[in-house]
């Protein structure tokens, strides 16, 4: 049997076939490489820019510096609105992965309110997601720490140091100086209409009343900026860059805050209001409504329990009396009224009338009542006035006419902002034909001229709009505007506003000013003065007027009986003083609501405030002024 040959390797055959194996292999290799190399060029130079932005955004944040509000002081230097630190828990909702479970972990954690939570979605809402949003403000030690220890749980979220506002005198300054309030969405609009988008960047608070809204420019400052590195949770690592905030400006008022409280004190339960100026500057020493509400509130949230409970409540705390409350200023007027009468030739110093105790329209049978039934006898104007003698009014203003006290007493600012520094004020009614027919589509009647001759009727007026008549009477026809501001700080110093001076009322005989302001005087200082028992045996020198304005009409039979009516439908009591008299320093204005008469309930309010002014003037001040 013949052996089969064993076949020997073919080792060209096996070396051919790996060559072109490793040919293939390194060819693939080569192209990976290649591929590889080609990627690193795109990612490193290509698109660098591109992809260290997006990198940077991943680990640097740029965050807005919120500037200090500026601090706001009395004329003595003492602090009415402070910045104090307070922690508040903050989202910033691109940063969260799962925001509606986070929430409702925080209301477990924190014990989150529903109206806590609902703020926050509604702010959400007009909210940018990359821009921080306040769910808690005013943490307590604990609670810092609670979230602080569970913080791994909620990516996004934050403690945030910041400054809040506080209002130290609570509900004693809130219609001066108002409040701010967390920014909304009409906030939001108006900024963006405004072009200060950039400037609020990081604020969440704005002002929304009183002068933290009519400064608010002086008051918030520029923010600033920082560039932070952070982690994957945004917890902030080290700051890389710092811009520095702008602060708000501080503001001085003309306030005195011994005047302030003591005003506060004087009216207590008693709806109204009390207004003090500077006679000389026009600068506001008080200015109080009552009954008031704490500003702090607002600050930190006022629930909508508390919101309506204000809204609802039917003595009316979010009015400012002050510059809305829309009253007759009654007898108040009577000596513009002179003055008119005196300046249109239609009396004369020595013009006498005799009152009856009532006063007839001619041609009608309509009977005005003066407030003393049995009248005054024979009067001219001065005994008018001291006495406040309604009948020779009526009389004086039949002759006189609408058509002349319209335009008058427009001059001393009725019917028209007072131009005080804050931004809740009404013009109130100085009635002419003219708005009669716009208003009622009626014609005027002699009727509607007498009841404005003793400031009744369609007139009516705002209490600062009465100080202001009063101390353009004081001066003698000089405008004066009321001022709450008396000056700003900064760190170049301070500055007062300059106000543009406006021309003086002229009277064809200053002679006439003589015969209404002593007059006034003769009020306060004569037996029969109206309110000389109110300011009996003070150390300087008074004049005034008193007011009693009717609320309801009393039909011509019936006789007016406070006791029996309701409380609401009583008079209020009205008075205006300026002192001393020959160089005015201060004018006062008292309303109250429903007290009665003006003499009797709100003159003695306005002697306290002068004794204290004048006490103060005569001896050192207790207040130790702050960084003034």
């Amino acid at each position: 049997m013949v052996k089969k040959r064993i076949s020997i390797r073919n080792h060209s055959a096996e070396s051919a076939l790996f060559m072109r194996r490793t040919l293939v292999v390194f060819i693939a290799i080569l192209f990976a490489i290649g591929m590889l190399i080609s990627n690193l060029y795109y990612l490193q130079i290509s698109s660098f820019q591109s992809y260290q932005t997006r990198s940077n955004d991943n680990r640097i944040n740029v965050q807005s510096v919120p500037p200090n509000r500026g601090l706001i002081y009395d004329r003595n230097g003492i602090i009415l609105a402070e910045n104090r630190p307070v922690y508040g828990l903050q989202v910033i909702v691109n940063k969260t992965k799962d925001l509606k479970n986070n929430i409702e972990q925080l209301r477990d954690l924190l014990l989150l309110t529903d109206q806590e939570i609902d703020n926050f979605y509604n702010e959400k809402r007009h909210t940018r997601s990359f821009k921080p949003i306040i769910i808690r403000d005013n943490l307590t030690p604990k609670e810092v720490a609670l979230f602080t220890v569970n913080q791994h749980r909620f990516q996004g979220f934050a403690i945030q140091a910041n400054l809040k506002r506080f209002y130290p005198f609570g509900d004693a300054f809130t219609h001066v100086l108002g409040y701010i309030a967390k920014i909304n969405s009409k906030d939001v609009q108006r900024i963006e209409q405004q072009g200060e988008t950039a400037r609020y960047r990081g604020t969440h608070y704005i002002g929304k009343l009183g002068i933290e809204k009519y400064y608010e420019e002086l008051l918030h400052g520029q923010p600033g900026q920082r560039q932070v590195e952070v982690d994957s949770w945004g917890k902030v690592i080290r700051t890389l860059n710092f811009t520095p905030p702008v602060p708000g400006k501080d503001l001085k008022l003309n306030i005195d805050i011994k005047l302030q409280l003591k005003a506060q004190q004087l009216l207590g339960d008693l709806r109204g209001t009390i207004i003090v100026l500077d006679a000389k500057t026009g600068g506001i020493l008080t200015l109080i409504s009552n009954p008031s509400y704490d500003p702090n509130l607002f600050v930190q949230g006022i629930s909508r329990k508390q919101y309506q409970r204000l809204l609802q409540s039917k003595d009316r705390p979010l009015i400012n009396r002050a510059t809305q409350g829309r009253y007759p200023p009654a007898s108040t007027i009577k000596p513009q009224m002179a003055l008119l009468a005196l300046n249109s030739k239609v009396i004369t110093e020595s013009t006498i009338i005799n009152d009856p105790g009532w006063w007839i329209v001619p041609g009608s049978n309509r009977r005005f009542r003066d407030w003393k039934h049995w009248g005054h006898g024979k009067v001219d104007v001065r005994r008018a006035i001291v006495e406040s003698c309604d009948t020779f009014f009526y009389d004086t203003a039949y002759h006189v006419g609408i058509d002349r006290i319209s335009p008058f007493m427009k001059t001393f600012g009725f019917g028209n902002y007072s131009g005080l520094d804050i931004g809740e004020e009404t013009k109130a009614i100085m009635p002419s034909r003219e708005w009669k027919k716009q208003r009622f589509r009626a014609p005027w009647y002699d009727g509607d001229t007498i009841s404005v001759g003793i400031g009744q009727g369609y007139w009516t007026t705002t209490p600062i709009q009465l100080t202001k008549a009063t101390a353009i009477l004081a001066r003698r026809g000089k405008i004066i505007e009321p001022r709450i501001l008396q000056s700003v700080i900064s760190a170049g110093g301070s500055f007062s506003p300059v106000h543009e001076s406006k021309a003086p009322i002229q009277l064809e005989d200053d002679h006439y000013w003589d015969i209404a302001l002593e007059s006034m005087l003769g009020v306060t200082s004569k037996r029969s003065g109206t309110a000389h028992r109110a300011f009996a045996n003070t150390s300087y020198t008074v004049a005034g007027k008193s007011g009693t304005a009717q609320v309801v009409s009393i039909k011509e039979d019936e006789k007016y009986n406070a006791s029996e009516m309701k409380e609401r439908h009583r008079d209020n009591a009205m008075f205006v003083a300026f002192a001393p008299f020959k160089s005015p320093e201060i004018v006062a204005t008292v309303v109250l609501e429903n007290a009665g008469g003006g003499s009797s309930n709100a003159a003695p309010m306005i002697r306290e405030m002068f004794d204290l002014y004048f006490d103060k003037l005569s001896q050192t001040s207790t207040v130790k002024p702050l960084g003034f």
